[in-house]
């Protein structure tokens, strides 16, 4: 009898230490705060519209992982009045370094509710206005997405503002568990003439799939030796960079498999993606696949596939590059021997019209490019006179 009430007291005993062991401190739930929408631009870069201060006109901003704080841009700053701090700090970015004074302490209105104590750095964006064909008058980054949890829902093309705090994640996605020093970095598997592990910057600013370092594809030798490269242009801080645009043969996130990818690769002369410790970074044309939950405080980045996830790629490719350039769409550099170079165009043409359709938009005419294989009819204004030239649209995957 005395054993068994021994046992019965060493069982009660455990269970007391046992239940103690369940408890622990966690976050208040976490508070909707705003919902804003946003449009896409080319790639899936995602821009919504927000307040500056006490000015009554509404700015254009890109979400952007791939920043490291806030920026306005000097024409906006100046068109406002304002009067930013002498250049004190550098930042780099794809294609150059900068010095860049502050307008500090501003504040920042979405939709209903407001954000304070904002610092933003000030950098000329006239390359990527031309490029979208709209004003951007700035770019969101780690200043405002340290702050809280955002939830991105694509397919609603909306952003959900929340407080920090627990989060219940929606079922049937995968958590991304990224390393954030004000850039989130994580890793994914590639694979072309061999696998290996790709460590990555998560870029929700770049309109684009992978972009690769060359430093990182000459030290991996991952990609099949006859791939053919194609030059291209892209844009970055410094202005317009030369790319080379080829296909991988898959890409995967976690359980989540692209294959036949369009990645880019560029000579990173200014070390952007810190290699070897990255090869380069994953841009919004496969994160806008996902509806995405971005939750910097617990480091962590929450994907669910949503009715774009398997939208076809892009793998178009005819050397032309198009800009704004004071209303009118202009050709930026042509690559030699590309289809733009041997149907005769040169960069400063004024595209006019593709295949007779005429009054198309920067973003009409660049889907109309990356959407159509073959002879494509261009009809384009150079010094001043129409003319017209049938160009070859060459489909990558198959050459």
């Amino acid at each position: 009898m005395i054993r068994l009430r021994f046992i019965c007291a060493a069982l009660c005993l455990c269970c007391f230490f046992y239940t103690k062991a369940q408890e622990e401190f966690i976050d208040p739930p976490s508070k909707h705060l705003v919902t804003i929408p946003f449009v896409q631009f080319t790639g899936g870069v995602i821009v919504f519209k927000a307040l500056l201060d006490d000015f009554k006109d509404s700015l254009n901003f890109i979400l952007d992982t791939g920043s490291g704080g806030i920026s306005l841009d000097s024409t906006t700053v100046e068109g406002l009045k304002l009067k930013p701090g002498a250049p004190e700090r550098i930042i780099r970015g794809i294609g150059g370094v900068r010095k860049v004074g502050f307008l500090k302490n501003q504040r920042l209105r979405l939709g209903n509710y407001e954000i304070d104590s904002l610092d933003f750095h000030i950098i000329d964006y006239e390359v990527l206005t031309s490029l979208y064909g709209q004003k951007i008058d700035g770019i969101m980054g780690y200043s405002v997405l340290s702050r809280y949890i955002l939830k991105i829902n694509y397919e609603r093309q909306e952003i959900g503002f929340y407080t920090k705090g627990t989060m219940k994640y929606p079922k049937g996605g995968y958590m991304i568990r990224p390393y954030i020093r004000m850039l989130p970095y994580s890793r994914s598997t590639i694979a072309d003439s061999r696998k290996r592990v790709f460590n990555y910057l998560f870029d929700m600013g770049a309109g684009l799939t992978v972009l690769f370092s060359d430093d990182f594809m000459n030290d991996s030798s991952f990609l099949k030796s006859r791939r053919k490269q194609y030059l291209k242009q892209g844009e970055g801080l410094g202005g317009k960079v030369d790319m080379y645009l080829t296909v991988m043969k898959s890409l995967r996130i976690g359980p989540y498999k692209f294959r036949n990818v369009p990645v880019n690769i560029f000579n990173d002369d200014y070390n952007v993606t810190s290699y070897p410790s990255l090869g380069g970074l994953i841009g919004n044309e496969i994160f806008r696949r996902f509806n995405v939950i971005l939750n910097y405080e617990k480091q962590q980045i929450h994907i669910t596939p949503n009715q774009f996830f398997n939208a076809p790629f892009d793998y178009a490719y005819s050397g032309i590059e198009l800009y704004l350039v004071d209303g009118a769409a202009i050709t930026g550099k042509i690559p030699s021997g590309s289809p733009a170079d041997k149907a005769g165009l040169k960069e400063g043409d004024e595209i006019i019209a593709i295949n007779n359709k005429f009054g198309m938009r920067l973003d009409d005419l660049k889907q109309a490019l990356q959407s159509t294989y073959g002879k494509v009819k261009i009809i384009y204004r150079r010094n001043g006179v129409l003319q017209s030239t049938e160009m070859h649209v060459i489909n990558i995957l198959r050459k």
